[in-house]
């Protein structure tokens, strides 16, 4: 996550929007929504606009009407990309909200989920989220199946080391992390017949397209809607 495609677009948030609430998990103020009675969980970590963009909560709310709890925390801790603010200092807020220390909350997350009843648990992450769920997606024991949405960089390590069922949903026109790119990270996640995984580059879209389009634009939102079926698809057939 590191150019002007990652802060496009930005969304107006809301912290109302949704039909869920918000409550802490784990010492995060997180928004959920779905069957609590249900030991299937799916965990979406947001991108650079955080948690309350109306579009991932939408997203989460469908997500939650096929029978799954789904959480949203706030990884950013109350300090989303203000794009328009024009004294934003997009260097000092990177810094201030590295990936590894977004992997390792999400692990606190994922332990109160356990603790809770949810024994089989899926992670998604869009553009920042990505680059967080690829680090949990090395470890059998944190999660069960992850997807990756128009992602932040990933290396071909952190690849390597992806132990679960991985799918990677990428834009064909994006230069964070171009289809290119992952056209290569899916030829290594295709030598690894232990993990199976899933690569789909969508065309004529853009880096973000998949949670900050305009409900008025019925191209993208069919391009979005095709990207969280594939999704929910990977975490019916392997969150179980």
């Amino acid at each position: 996550m590191s150019g002007p495609m990652c802060f496009s677009n930005p969304p107006k948030l809301s912290s109302t929007c949704g039909a869920g609430n918000v409550e802490e998990i784990a010492g995060l103020q997180t928004y959920v929504t779905g069957h609590r009675d249900s030991h299937r969980a799916i965990l979406l970590i947001a991108d650079a606009f955080g948690y309350e963009a109306p579009n991932l909560r939408k997203l989460a709310d469908k997500v939650a009407d096929t029978g799954f709890f789904v959480v949203v925390p706030d990884f950013l801790f109350g300090d989303p990309a203000d794009v328009g603010n024009p004294n934003f200092d997009l260097e000092a807020w990177k810094n201030a909200h590295p990936s590894d220390k977004g992997s390792e909350d999400a692990k606190k997350v994922i332990a109160a989920l356990k603790s809770k009843g949810y024994t089989a648990i899926g992670a998604a992450g869009f553009c920042w989220g990505g680059m967080v769920v690829v680090k949990l997606a090395n470890n059998l024991d944190c999660i069960q199946a992850a997807v990756v949405l128009h992602p932040g960089p990933m290396t071909e390590d952190e690849i390597n080391e992806v132990r679960v069922p991985f799918a990677i949903l990428g834009a064909e026109v994006d230069r964070i992390f171009s289809a290119e790119k992952i056209k290569h990270l899916a030829s290594i996640l295709a030598q690894k017949s232990e993990v199976d995984s899933f690569v789909k580059i969508f065309p004529g879209t853009e880096h973000g397209w998949t949670t900050r389009y305009k409900d008025e634009d019925e191209a993208a939102v069919k391009k979005a809607e095709e990207s969280h079926l594939d999704m929910l698809n990977w975490f019916t057939k392997y969150i179980k």
